[in-house]
């Protein structure tokens, strides 16, 4: 799993190319919710050589028909994820203290190594 830290909010179809285009050679398969459904993403994606497993925005019952042909099992894995983001949230805050962009990443990777050593005892 690959993630993008920011220093402002940005909606997610603004991080996917970013996260793409860093590790293309890493990725297999980008999961994402209605939130990264832009064709410009999908088409970088294919250009390298990245699955998007993207759910589409239900205007129309094509937009219907192409969400329930999704990959239920592998779709689903994206909670993961999600629940794992959702308790450093809980269990750390939900934002950093510091000011500075380096410290505000060194905030985030301690909170990560006491998360990952916290799973192993």
């Amino acid at each position: 799993m690959y993630s993008v830290m920011t220093t402002t909010r940005k909606h997610d179809s603004q991080i996917a190319p970013l996260l793409i285009k860093r590790n293309p050679e890493n990725i297999d398969i980008l999961l994402g919710d209605k939130g990264y459904d832009d064709q410009k993403i999908r088409r970088l994606a294919r250009q390298h050589e990245v699955r998007p497993l993207i759910k589409h925005r239900e205007f129309t019952s094509l937009h219907k028909a192409w969400n329930a042909r999704l990959d239920a099992d592998l779709y689903g894995q994206r909670s993961q994820s999600e629940a794992v983001n959702s308790t450093l949230k809980r269990k750390y805050g939900a934002f950093v203290r510091s000011r500075r962009w380096w410290k505000q990443f060194r905030e985030l990777t301690i909170a990560c190594f006491i998360h990952n050593v916290d799973r192993s005892l």
